[in-house]
């Protein structure tokens, strides 16, 4: 049986592999992108597991890459993590569906918690 699957779009290089060996600690496999276009060139429609999405990134920006998996039908539930956030960018998210919206200085706990609630939603979405 493989590891769950965390999909991680990021610009950040430090913030990348910080997360991707917290997840990977965790038991939970991470690929990482330095771009929401990368991460949307390697999608494809079985793609399994969950998104860590960076709102501000340099070209598309989290929400755009957000968009684009909505038009593709993506079942992928996805995690904004930013620097930046604003209410009024995270109630937007929400209600396309985002399973959670944190800001990097939120809690490990909190974006552990939400990478394991969205693998338990894929897994059942995908039964």
């Amino acid at each position: 049986m493989s590891l769950p699957q965390a999909h991680l779009v990021d610009d950040d290089e430090a913030i990348r592999d910080a997360l991707a060996w917290l997840f990977k600690s965790r038991g939970v496999s991470c690929t990482t992108y330095d771009c929401a276009e990368t991460f949307l060139a390697a999608w494809t429609p079985t793609l399994s597991g969950c998104v860590i999405l960076d709102m501000r990134m340099p070209g598309m920006s989290g929400l755009d890459c957000f968009d684009a998996l909505c038009e593709r039908n993506s079942t992928l539930p996805v995690i904004f993590l930013t620097g930046h956030g604003d209410i009024p960018t995270s109630v937007h998210a929400m209600r396309l569906g985002a399973e959670d919206f944190l800001t990097k200085s939120a809690p490990r706990d909190a974006l552990l918690s939400a990478v394991d609630r969205a693998l338990v939603r894929d897994a059942r979405d995908r039964a």
